[in-house]
């Protein structure tokens, strides 16, 4: 089975209409309550399911299921909030388990989309997984009415007890388990007015980090499974190029070693009783490369593709008003600038890994995924089996950002591996280097921005034109549609709930010139928010330098019909007391640098504080951000994502970069690829503008606005405008 043909996609809402249809019944619960009955699942060892979301032990555990993956950003916690606000449940005594896609598959999809990515994991499920747990509470409370022969609406339901109000007897969840499950599941399931939250909102602890900090918590790098072999892999470093030869004979005889396997056209593995010995037999394994038709490709030869397409005739539209190329032709004044934006690695600090055991009958593989639905597909074809015949175990993910979710390359070798060594448990771990060179990569893009100023400073008309790579051609081709990848247009999109422009322009023209190295792209954390942001950011920050206005008042001019832009910028602006001088630090001077951007949902807003020595030495001191989600589920943990997604984002900006050279990326560990270390990183303070009446992402969003700001205080400290990442190529250096 093929990706496309299971019924995920690269954005995916699940509205009622499709989930209904998923469930493969008319009535709402039915697909909160299908059984597993006629598959391999151990009913009888199981406490009782009250419905696909909610399982209650006899002590009153209660188990809650989560479809999405949890990878550090906080979606097990705040989703198993969400099911427990309704559930009405002990918090105390709640815990979660991963379904697997398989599971899913044979029940209709009964836990909808699995796909953890653009920040959708509670934005896109928070209606179904809360209908669950209302449907779970529903039937618990007519289980209790049916034994003491009550009407269900003189009993309530709180902290996982049942009470008879009128006469005042109580039974707990776990006594009505049984129970509960043999209720027929209501035809109407009300949510709780978000007035009368008493979990979610609130700054709950995660439900994952004991078991994190005790070491408890196995990840797919630590699984170990009896009889398990384990395997190391080189891919033809050359993007595009494949194995010729290789001589197993030169270390078949080392120690530990098992087998040397060709795998798929391209990579060689060599499997072993331990990893190590994998991995030092395959560093002294002779092999021979057919680098292919790109073995020539640069980093260099990429920048003059992408120049020749800032003015190229063929430019698909993303977002336009007006005349823009008229009323630039027209303009009492014209500003320019051209920007960069480098390829970039995810970096998870836990590489590519999976360990799959195939038979004739049946593959399994357990991985870190952030789309068990893919992961399951990506089995399926690769051990040539129906994926009724496959299931994949979901572990917790040592990173994910984007890498872990569209392409699961790594599953098809590790079931490659395994389908060549049958019946025996193979553990595939890339090395760092592997994981480096073998990435699906940040789009590369430039950007030509042109205003058009009348004779006041006005601004008349603006035209982006970006040229560069598409993710979705690389990834998922069928969704490009006329040339549009609609992608590339994140935060440039016209006004709506998703990635829209904040400004308003007389005249406007956004526009994409495609063009594809042969460097693969990928969904990064932030994706194409990211540099769209810096784009227009930097270049509202150029025009209000070249007309002598206030960046802020600049800004707030062109978002006046932009409300929940300016309030997030608005709250920014306040909490700094911007337009006030900032204190110095260290015998420094300091300066204030401003972004806005809207992205996965949400509103966001940054000040940065930076200040220059003299020797250019940069210090970020401190970044103010404001989001508005709509609603907040957890505000400790939008927190640390916030914290968290600066860190990403700075250490974008401040190193992040991959060049390729004779056709491969020149940077293969971290001592060439840096990140930002603590002395890097400035106190974050996050305000939660949570307006309410939609659900927006956290985490990604706010990646995009760090650049910027640091970008935008750099040139109110020092004049220079920086117009290409990353910062470690640049000298702040006074002359």
């Amino acid at each position: 089975m093929s990706a496309s043909t299971l019924p995920f996609e690269v954005s995916s809402t699940l509205s009622r209409r499709r989930f209904l249809a998923a469930s493969g019944s008319a009535g709402l619960v039915v697909g909160f309550h299908i059984p597993f009955a006629g598959h391999a699942v151990a009913q009888a060892a199981m406490p009782p399911e009250i419905n696909a979301w909610v399982v209650v032990r006899p002590d009153d555990t209660v188990i809650i299921r989560i479809a999405r993956s949890e990878m550090g950003q906080g979606s097990l916690t705040g989703l198993a909030q969400l099911v427990a606000e309704e559930l009405e449940c002990n918090w105390a005594k709640v815990t979660t388990e991963y379904p697997t896609p398989g599971q899913n598959l044979a029940r209709n999809r009964a836990w909808g989309n699995f796909s953890t990515g653009g920040s959708r994991g509670i934005r896109e499920s928070h209606d179904y997984v809360r209908k669950g747990g209302a449907t779970a509470r529903m039937m618990l409370v007519q289980a209790a009415a049916d034994e003491w022969k009550v009407p269900a609406s003189e009993c309530r339901a709180a902290s996982s007890v049942i009470t008879h109000t009128p006469s005042g007897r109580t039974v707990t969840y776990g006594k009505v388990a049984v129970a509960a499950a043999k209720v027929a599941p209501p035809a109407d399931v009300a949510l709780k007015d978000p007035k009368d939250w008493k979990l979610v909102g609130k700054r709950l602890a995660r439900l994952d980090t004991v078991d994190k900090v005790t070491g408890k918590q196995v990840y797919g790098a630590d699984l170990k499974l009896p009889g398990m072999l384990n395997a190391a892999i080189k891919d033809c470093p050359v993007f595009g190029g494949k194995l010729k030869s290789f001589n197993a004979a030169a270390i078949e005889k080392r120690p530990g070693v098992k087998k040397v396997l060709r795998v798929g056209d391209s990579a060689v593995a060599v499997v072993a009783d331990t990893w190590w010995h994998a991995k030092t037999a395959l560093d002294a394994l002779p092999i021979e490369w057919d680098n292919g038709p790109n073995a020539a490709n640069s980093s260099a030869g990429v920048a003059q593709m992408l120049k020749a397409g800032l003015d190229a005739p063929d430019a698909v539209v993303g977002n336009q008003n007006g005349d823009a190329k008229a009323a630039l032709a027209s303009a009492a004044r014209r500003i320019e600038a051209v920007y960069s934006y480098p390829h970039q690695n995810h970096a998870t600090m836990e590489p590519m890994n999976a360990t799959a055991r195939w038979t004739p009958e049946r593959c399994e593989v357990w991985t870190p995924t952030q789309n068990g639905e893919a992961a399951l597909a990506a089995a399926s074809e690769a051990a040539g089996l129906p994926a009724a015949r496959c299931e994949v175990y979901k572990i917790h993910l040592g990173g994910g950002f984007g890498r872990r979710g569209a392409v699961h390359d790594w599953v098809r070798q590790a079931v490659d591996i395994a389908r060549q060594m049958p019946g025996v448990p193979v553990k595939l771990l890339w090395s760092r280097e592997e994981d480096m060179l073998h990435g699906r990569y940040h789009p590369v893009t430039q950007c030509k921005l042109q205003a058009g100023l009348d004779a006041q400073g006005n601004i008349t008309a603006l035209h982006m034109r970006i040229s560069g790579q598409s993710i979705l051609a690389g990834v998922f081709p069928q969704n490009v549609r006329n040339g549009l990848d609609p992608v590339v247009f994140q935060g440039l999109n016209a006004p709506g709930p998703e990635a829209s422009i904040g400004y308003s322009f007389p005249n406007l023209l956004i526009d994409h010139a495609m063009r594809n190295p042969s460097v693969p792209p990928g969904f990064w954390r932030g994706v194409n928010l990211n540099q769209n942001a810096i784009y227009l950011e930097s270049f509202i920050d150029e025009i209000a330098a070249a007309t002598q206005q206030d960046p802020l008042t600049l800004r707030r001019k062109l978002m006046a019909s932009h409300p929940k832009h300016l309030a997030v910028l608005n709250a920014v602006a306040e909490r700094v007391r911007w337009g006030t001088a900032v204190p110095d630090v260290g015998g420094q001077k300091v300066f204030r640098g401003l972004a806005q951007t809207m992205g996965f949902g949400s509103y966001v807003a940054a000040c940065a504080e930076v200040s220059v020595s003299n020797d250019g030495v940069l210090r970020v001191h401190r970044i103010v951000a404001a989001t508005d989600p709509g609603y907040a589920v957890n505000p400790q943990q939008i927190e640390a994502q916030v914290e968290g997604s600066f860190a990403y984002g700075l250490s974008a900006a401040l190193f992040g970069e991959c060049t390729q050279k004779d056709g491969r990326m020149e940077q293969d560990n971290f001592s060439t690829y840096p990140v930002v270390q603590m002395q890097h990183m400035p106190a974050v303070e996050t305000l939660i503008v949570a307006s309410g009446g939609f659900w927006g992402g956290v985490g990604e969003p706010t990646i995009a606005v760090a650049a910027p700001a640091v970008l935008n205080a750099i040139f109110a400290a020092t004049g220079q405008r920086i117009r290409d990442l990353p910062l470690k190529n640049h000298s702040l250096k006074r002359a």
